[in-house]
């Protein structure tokens, strides 16, 4: 076998969370791009359609309605990616907010609106798309954390934020080792600062902060959404077989300093 064949994800089906628009987008064309049958599972349906139609092509790629902090909503997405595209190979849990806030001034309703949808959100998607691949003896899960589960990034006050991606990496770690011998792998990417139409606009408005975080980052300049991409089609594949609990960091140095 190749190596460009240890890549291929021909006869899969990928579930991405959050995959409207942005990072979850781009992550959405990587497998798609490498063969999988992939679906949109975003709580903004008529985006996730638009998106849907958009990569539909040589693979077959659907939109799915999902709240993640919902589990009656989760279990319906399972159910109908299941029924349009066949069982579930890979899973990625990208769906997560921000919500800043100095914590002596966010409401506990803000707390938990950012831990449910960050934390939770992996949590149920996992469970049940682990249990059909706990079922099947394999599957790849690949959960979406950030370099802030490691570090206190600046200026932007996260407290909520923080906590519910160092969540995600222990949670990460946890579900690798409880299903390593069940045939099912689970690894995490611990992103840096990347390049989105969202992140824009936010520096839109706050353009020092941009300068705080190049110069925090060794390598002077935001990740590119294709570089995370690429890094997830590398964890749903055969080419990271054996790997599982892993975070992987790509942050152009930000933790390293």
């Amino acid at each position: 076998m190749s190596v460009l064949d240890n890549f291929s994800l021909e006869g899969e089906t990928a579930i991405v969370t959050g995959a409207a628009q942005g990072l979850g987008k781009q992550m959405a064309i990587g497998l798609a791009e490498m063969g999988a049958d992939v679906a949109i599972a975003d709580i903004n349906y008529e985006d996730a359609t638009g998106t849907a139609a958009e990569l539909d092509g040589e693979t077959d790629v659907v939109a799915v309605e999902v709240d993640v902090t919902d589990e009656a909503s989760v279990e319906a997405m399972v159910d109908s990616v299941t029924e349009q595209l066949g069982p579930i190979d890979v899973l990625v849990n990208n769906a997560g907010i921000a919500g800043n806030a100095p914590a002596e001034e966010m409401t506990y309703e803000m707390w938990r609106n950012v831990l449910s949808v960050n934390l939770d959100g992996v949590f149920l998607c996992s469970k049940h798309v682990g249990q059909q691949m706990l079922e099947r003896g394999g599957g790849q899960i690949i959960n979406i954390s950030s370099m802030s589960a490691m570090d206190v990034n600046v200026p932007q006050p996260q407290a909520g934020y923080n906590a519910s991606k160092a969540g995600v990496s222990q949670l990460t770690k946890s579900m690798a080792v409880e299903w390593a011998d069940r045939g099912v792998r689970v690894n995490a990417i611990a992103p840096g600062y990347m390049r989105t139409d969202l992140v824009d606009e936010v520096l839109e408005e706050n353009p020092s902060m941009e300068e705080t975080w190049l110069e925090n980052t060794p390598m002077g300049r935001l990740g590119r959404p294709e570089e995370l991409r690429d890094l997830v089609v590398y964890l749903a594949s055969d080419a990271s077989s054996f790997m599982t609990g892993s975070v992987v960091v790509m942050d152009g140095g930000y933790t390293s300093r």
